[in-house]
């Protein structure tokens, strides 16, 4: 059995979920798999380690709806991937609202969902 060493659960995403620069209005990359406090993001440019940046993605809430959260993110780590030009890039999320929190909360543990 496989113990789960992160604070926070993380479900994995559907394809399709683009995250966008919120400063620039540039695609920046898909959503890997999300929790309450992070996600890890397949980039499609490149990102400064270390650095923060104001993303925005959308999700499907448990009525169906449409959600787009614009939040602050700390880049923590980065690391190529096997396809030219990407890389796998791990984000915290930093000054989430209640609100925010909650719907990421209710995102992850909706019903069906697969964690990674």
């Amino acid at each position: 059995m496989t113990r789960e060493l992160r604070r926070a659960r993380r479900r994995q995403a559907p394809e399709g979920i683009l995250v966008t620069d919120a400063m620039t209005g540039e695609v920046v990359g898909r959503v890997g798999n999300l929790s309450e406090t992070g996600m890890l993001m397949m980039s499609s440019t490149d990102l400064v380690e270390d650095a923060l940046y104001q993303l925005r993605f959308a999700l499907i809430d448990d009525a169906g709806q449409e959600r787009t959260l614009e939040l602050g993110a700390h880049l923590l780590w980065s690391d190529g991937a096997s396809a030219p030009g990407q890389a796998w890039t791990g984000f915290r999320f930093i000054g989430l609202s209640a609100e925010q929190a909650r719907q990421l909360r209710n995102w992850v543990d909706a019903p069906g969902s697969h964690y990674a």
